[in-house]
C-alpha cells in the first residue's frame, strides 16, 4: 500500500476469527460499533476452535471466583439459549466424571468444587448406579453432570459471524496483523505481512479506536506487534498438544465419560459427536519453551500413532471392553496455556486498560478450555471493558 492511500477509520478491530473473536465481534457490532475482524487464515475457526472436543462444560473444575468459573457458568446458559434460538445443533447429553479405585478422593474434590461454584444438575452415583446408566462403564463412583453437552462448533461460528455481519461487521480473511502503532486517538494498524507493506494489493491500513486481541495461539505475538503496549503485561505462553483418536464402530455410551483430571488437562475422555460417533482425548504433550515458534506458523498437528497403546490403557480403566485395534488417528489440537508442566492451571486473562494501563486495547490470553463454552460470556466481558473505558 502507498502512504497516500486513505486509511479507513473504525471503532474496533477484532484480531482472530475463532469462536471467541467472532463472539466478541458480534457483541461489539450489536452494541453499535463499527467492527472489522482480521483473521490470518483463509477461513474462520481453523485453529483452537476447530481442534477441541466440542463440549459444553458445566463448570465443575475451576476455582471459585475465577474468570473460568464465572464465565463458564454464564456462558453455558447463554450458549444453550443461543443454540436453541438460532437452531445451532447441540445436545445436552450429560457427562459422567468417573473414579477408579485410587482416584475416589479426586472425584470427591471435584464434587465439592462444583458445589462451591453453584453448578446445577449434579448427582453423586455409586458404582451400581453409574452402571445402571452406562452398562459398559467400570468405576467405583461417578459424578453425573446433567448440564454438560456437545455443540457443533462450526455451526456456532457460522451463526456468530452471520450475526456480526448483519450488525455491520466486516470479515477480512488472509489478513495477519503486521504491526500496530499507538496514536493519540487510537491505533494505526498494518494488516498483511511485513514484506507486503509496500504493495497496495497485498495489505491495508486501518485506524481503530480499539484493538481486541482474540488471536488464540498467536495472542502473544499479536500483542508484541503493538508498538507502545507495555511488554511486562504480555504473559509467557506455554503450548500443550492433545491427540484425539476415534473409535471404529459405535460406542456403547450415551453420555460423555471423563476420568478425573491430570496435569494440564481433563484426562483421556470419551466424547460423542452429534451423530453418536465417539472419540477419545486429548492427552497432554508439552511442547517446550514458549518463545519457540511464537507466531504459531510452524506448529505440528500430526497425530502421533505411537500413543494408541497408552490411550487404550487409559480408556480401559473405565471401559475395559474397548476392543483391540478399535482406535484410529483423528486429529490433534494445541492449547495456548499460561501455566507450564506441574504448575497450577492459570485463569483466563481478559485485560483492558484498567489492568494494563494502555488505552484502546483488550488482550485475551490463555483462552483455552472452557473458552468454547464461555465464548458468549467472554464477549460480554470484553464489551464491558470497552464500555467502561468510554468505548
Amino acid at each position: 500500500m502507498t502512504s497516500a492511500a486513505p486509511v479507513d477509520r473504525i471503532d474496533a478491530l477484532v484480531m482472530g476469527a475463532g469462536v471467541v473473536g467472532l463472539a466478541c465481534a458480534r457483541a461489539l457490532a450489536q452494541a453499535g460499533l463499527e467492527v472489522v475482524i482480521a483473521e490470518k487464515a483463509t477461513r474462520i475457526g481453523s485453529g483452537v476452535s476447530s481442534r477441541n472436543s466440542e463440549v459444553i462444560h458445566a463448570g465443575l473444575y475451576y476455582p471459585t471466583g475465577s474468570l473460568k468459573a464465572r464465565l463458564c457458568g454464564e456462558g453455558r446458559d447463554l450458549l444453550y439459549a443461543y443454540c436453541a434460538e438460532r437452531g445451532v445443533a447441540h445436545q445436552r447429553c450429560g457427562k459422567l466424571v468417573v473414579a477408579t479405585d485410587e482416584r475416589l478422593d479426586k472425584l470427591q474434590a471435584i464434587a465439592a468444587q462444583a458445589e462451591r461454584n453453584g453448578v446445577p444438575g449434579l448427582t453423586w452415583l455409586d458404582a451400581q448406579q453409574a452402571k445402571a446408566l452406562e452398562p459398559a462403564l467400570q468405576c467405583t463412583a461417578a459424578l453425573l453432570s446433567a448440564n454438560s453437552g456437545i455443540v457443533d462448533s462450526h455451526g456456532l461460528m457460522t451463526s456468530l459471524l452471520g450475526d456480526a455481519e448483519n450488525a455491520g461487521a466486516t470479515l477480512a480473511l488472509a489478513s495477519p496483523i503486521a504491526r500496530a502503532e499507538r496514536l493519540a486517538d487510537g491505533w494505526r494498524v498494518w494488516v498483511g505481512s511485513e514484506s507486503d507493506l509496500g504493495a497496495e494489493a497485498e495489505g491495508f491500513e486501518l485506524h481503530a479506536r480499539w484493538l481486541i486481541n482474540a488471536a488464540g495461539l498467536d495472542a502473544q505475538a499479536v500483542a508484541q506487534a503493538m508498538q507502545g503496549f507495555p511488554s511486562q503485561h504480555i504473559p509467557a505462553r506455554h503450548l500443550a498438544r492433545g491427540h484425539y483418536f476415534s473409535l471404529q464402530g459405535r460406542a456403547p455410551f450415551s453420555r460423555l465419560i471423563y476420568p478425573t483430571p491430570q496435569d494440564g488437562g481433563l484426562g483421556v475422555h470419551l466424547t460423542l459427536d452429534l451423530g453418536g460417533q465417539a472419540k477419545f482425548g486429548p492427552d497432554v504433550e508439552w511442547l517446550g519453551n514458549s518463545s519457540a515458534n511464537l507466531a504459531g506458523d510452524a506448529l505440528d498437528y500430526q497425530v502421533d500413532t505411537s500413543r494408541i497403546a497408552a490411550f487404550a490403557a487409559e480408556v480401559r480403566r473405565y471401559w475395559p471392553g474397548l476392543p483391540d485395534g478399535a482406535l484410529a488417528p483423528a486429529y490433534s489440537g494445541i492449547r495456548p496455556k499460561l501455566s507450564g508442566p506441574g504448575e497450577p492451571a492459570a485463569d483466563f486473562r481478559i485485560d483492558g486498560p484498567a489492568q494494563h494501563g494502555c488505552p484502546g486495547v483488550v488482550q485475551l490470553f490463555g483462552i483455552e478450555s472452557p473458552g468454547l463454552t464461555a465464548s458468549l460470556a467472554i464477549a460480554n466481558e470484553v464489551l464491558a471493558r470497552v464500555q467502561a473505558s468510554g468505548g
